[in-house]
């Protein structure tokens, strides 16, 4: 890119939270010029921005504007006004990845058919207009329990899903045109993140395993590496850089998968952006996701993919019954624990199970990253400021 080599690149991200912020970091190394679009001027990435724009993702004619203002346009969520996307591309402007692969991505409902056409092993589902013919079908038994509702759109970080364990539990369903699958008995969930850049390189990075928050339905802990046997991992890996390819997508793709009880590599859902369970690659890897983010959406050559430490990954959240001005609890103490890296967002309110940063341990293995890790958790806690 002529404008990279000139320091006159000006890269628009759609959103400003800390996915933005993460990259803006990085991208600043090369002197490009950021320009973030978000409806909160306190967003996380606003501050440190080239320019920040506040107004609505979802409105046709700021994200149009947003993007005449840039030479390449990203984002960091997946709930975009795609027809405004659609016509910026139609004219020219760089969006990356395409749009026409995030309109797919955006409906849970298109992702599982993708799957299905590809022979990509999914967990068997229906699709459903409402939840009214959800629970028609599950009173007339054609529905098996224990099921899972998944919103087609709209949904992230637990949000949009509803687990119906039997009859009782229909009054949670939840409003709107969705999927059904059926709940997978799992033994772990791992997730592999992959780049493709123009060129047609792809690389992977190695598959992390994720341990699940059962109050918040969010990531506690991210591992890496995974205990994945060596035939899953390169199931995962192969199935991850088998549907960038197929999608011809340029950028980052989140891969997320289940193994089930038997051992059956099963794909969940996937993410076209940078990703939470690829925070750890700031340091743990040779490259971080940011930086290969962008190298794919430039169409640079893509950096090595190489574990360089052990990591355990933790997710900060605020606390269960806590909302207001944030306090972080214990950060002198954890930062005297060796190999432990702390990220804080810049979100100044806190509240119950909100994403407030995360903390990635290094060490020289993953049992001691694991024995850290524990003390991190037990020290660290996100609370809302009392003032005396």
């Amino acid at each position: 890119m002529d404008k990279l080599a000139t320091s006159d690149l000006k890269l628009g991200i759609i959103a400003g939270g800390q996915l933005g912020k993460m990259l803006i970091q990085e991208a600043s190394k090369w002197d490009i010029g950021t320009y973030v679009l978000d409806s909160d001027e306190r967003c996380p990435a606003g501050g440190i921005a080239s320019r920040f724009i506040q107004g609505s993702h979802l409105d046709f004619q700021t994200v149009y504007r947003f993007g005449k203002l840039v030479d390449i346009l990203t984002y960091e969520i997946e709930n975009i006004n795609i027809a405004a996307l659609q016509r910026l591309k139609a004219e020219g402007t760089a969006v990356v990845p395409d749009p026409d692969v995030l309109e797919m991505i955006q409906d849970k409902g298109l992702q599982k058919e993708f799957f299905a056409q590809n022979a990509i092993p999914t967990a068997e589902y229906e699709l459903f207009e409402d939840s009214e013919a959800v629970r028609a079908s599950a009173v007339a038994g054609k529905l098996s329990y224990p099921f899972v509702q998944k919103l087609r759109k709209g949904g992230y970080d637990g949000r949009g899903v509803a687990v119906i364990d039997g009859a009782e539990g229909l009054g949670a369903l939840l409003s709107g045109a969705s999927l059904v699958e059926r709940k997978v008995k799992v033994a772990k969930e791992v997730s592999v993140i992959v780049a493709r850049n123009r060129c047609g390189e792809v690389k992977a990075y190695p598959a992390v395993e994720m341990v699940f928050d059962p109050c918040a339905n969010l990531v506690d802990l991210l591992i890496c590496p995974s205990s994945l046997t060596a035939e899953q991992a390169a199931q995962v890996t192969g199935y991850a850089c088998g549907i960038i390819d197929l999608l011809g997508m340029e950028g980052l793709l989140a891969v997320e998968f289940f193994i089930d009880d038997q051992g059956k590599v099963i794909v969940n859902e996937m993410a076209p952006r940078p990703h939470n369970s690829g925070h750890h690659t700031i340091e743990s890897m040779m490259t971080s996701q940011f930086e290969q983010h962008l190298r794919a959406v430039l169409n640079l050559p893509l950096g090595s993919t190489e574990l360089l430490h052990p990591a355990v990954m933790i997710n900060v959240l605020g606390a269960k019954d806590h909302e207001g001005p944030v306090f972080y609890e214990g950060l002198p103490q954890i930062m005297a624990i060796e190999g432990v890296k702390i990220h804080l967002y810049g979100k100044t309110t806190t509240r119950p199970y909100r994403k407030m940063g995360h903390v990635t341990v290094l060490a020289s293995s993953l049992a001691s990253a694991m024995e850290k890790a524990r003390q991190v958790k037990k020290l660290l806690k996100v609370k809302a400021w009392q003032k005396d």
